[in-house]
């Protein structure tokens, strides 16, 4: 457990994106069981956003409407490129949020994504100026931004902005020297700047807590009752000057398992740091897609291809030579919308965090599945 700002938070934050689903809608009765499992182990940290469709009305229901805004702590963000025609439309996703949520105030509040096909939307709608502002009505507490691009561009927004209180950055030990994430540098420049830092994507959408088959009998061998994710979410929260780490839960076991190694967290110890580097070259040499299913491309493709379903499926052949399954799971994704239906717009690599070359990936994952 650590103190940022005056208050105590734990290693582990509970990433609302991928909620529980029922229907075509989120289970509120499954959600609040996480919470009240999250919230009775003193875990406090609870992640949505204004384009995490439909989680901060759930958010409202399975926490806020349930506990004292004391016992939580709620951030939410304000994307200005996706759903943001204009300054004002940008601005009034604070409002939006602050109605859906009802939580009266964030404790966290973060300009959301950026990267370097959007940043300077953040300058042009004055959005640093409208966060200040909202920090000093106290209707957020502390703001900073989530980051997708490179220790260039990451230096030169907190040297421009010092005022930021921390950053969002994603970090996991696939990622840890990818060049295109570059989790390991981006982290570095962000503690150059003694800014504090919340972890997203530990367990890159949840690909390492189904790593490959060489990660999962290296990790087996060592520590046979520990879950593949686990390794991911401690060596994240391993590192000096983390807030919290989100780990996107989407049912009862996956908080249980989170909260039975995080509940008394333990850094990794030198022996582990040696399996995660020797994962870390494993994987280097994998050649799966790095989606994380944060379906950001899916609000730009103008022919709802389903992308992150796509890539899923191929993976499955690609990372574990599943091609039965692959072949099921793609002809599942593709049943009304294929690669083929794609206009080669670009629009979907635009809003990628991953920096994933989607249309090329498209058409292998055709060629690779789609005519057998």
């Amino acid at each position: 457990m650590s103190d940022y700002f005056g208050k105590e938070v734990k290693k582990l934050g509970f990433g609302l994106m991928r909620l529980p689903r029922k229907g075509f809608g989120y289970d509120i009765g499954e959600f609040s069981d996480m919470v009240d499992m999250f919230l009775e182990e003193g875990f406090t940290y609870f992640d949505t956003a204004y384009v995490y469709l439909g989680s901060e009305a759930a958010t409202k229901k399975a926490l806020v409407d349930r506990y004292p805004r004391e016992a939580y702590t709620l951030c939410s963000k304000l994307n200005a490129f996706m759903a943001a025609p204009n300054e004002k439309a940008a601005k009034n996703q604070f409002y939006t949020s602050l109605e859906r949520t009802g939580t009266g105030y964030f404790d966290y509040y973060l300009l959301h994504a950026l990267m370097e096909p959007n940043f300077q939307r953040y300058d042009k709608f004055h959005i640093w100026d409208f966060a200040g502002e909202l920090k000093s009505k106290g209707l957020i507490k502390h703001f900073g931004f989530s980051f997708h691009a490179g220790p260039k561009l990451l230096d030169s927004l907190l040297t421009a902005h010092p005022e930021v209180d921390f950053v969002q950055l994603q970090i996991n030990y696939a990622d840890w020297e990818n060049r295109f994430i570059s989790s390991r540098a981006n982290y570095e420049v962000a503690r150059k700047h003694n800014k504090s830092i919340v972890i997203m994507e530990p367990v890159k959408g949840g690909s390492l807590a189904n790593p490959p088959k060489e990660v999962k009998k290296l990790f087996s061998e060592y520590a046979p009752d520990a879950s593949y994710a686990s390794w991911a979410i401690r060596f994240a929260a391993s590192l000096d000057g983390v807030i919290t780490v989100l780990s996107g839960m989407s049912n009862r076991e996956q908080m249980a398992d989170n909260i039975s190694y995080m509940r008394d967290f333990k850094p990794l110890s030198s022996d582990e740091q040696k399996i995660i580097q020797q994962a870390q070259r494993i994987i280097g040499r994998s050649s799966t897609v790095p989606c994380t299913a944060c379906r950001y491309c899916m609000h730009e493709c103008p022919k709802q291809i389903p992308i992150p379903e796509i890539f899923s499926a191929w993976n499955m052949q690609l990372g574990s030579g599943q091609t039965a399954e692959a072949l099921s799971a793609y002809k599942e994704a593709t049943s009304s919308v294929s690669p083929a239906d794609c206009v080669k717009c670009g629009k979907c690599e635009a809003a990628c965090p991953q920096h994933i070359d989607i249309r090329a990936k498209l058409s292998g994952a055709s060629e690779a599945l789609g005519e057998k």
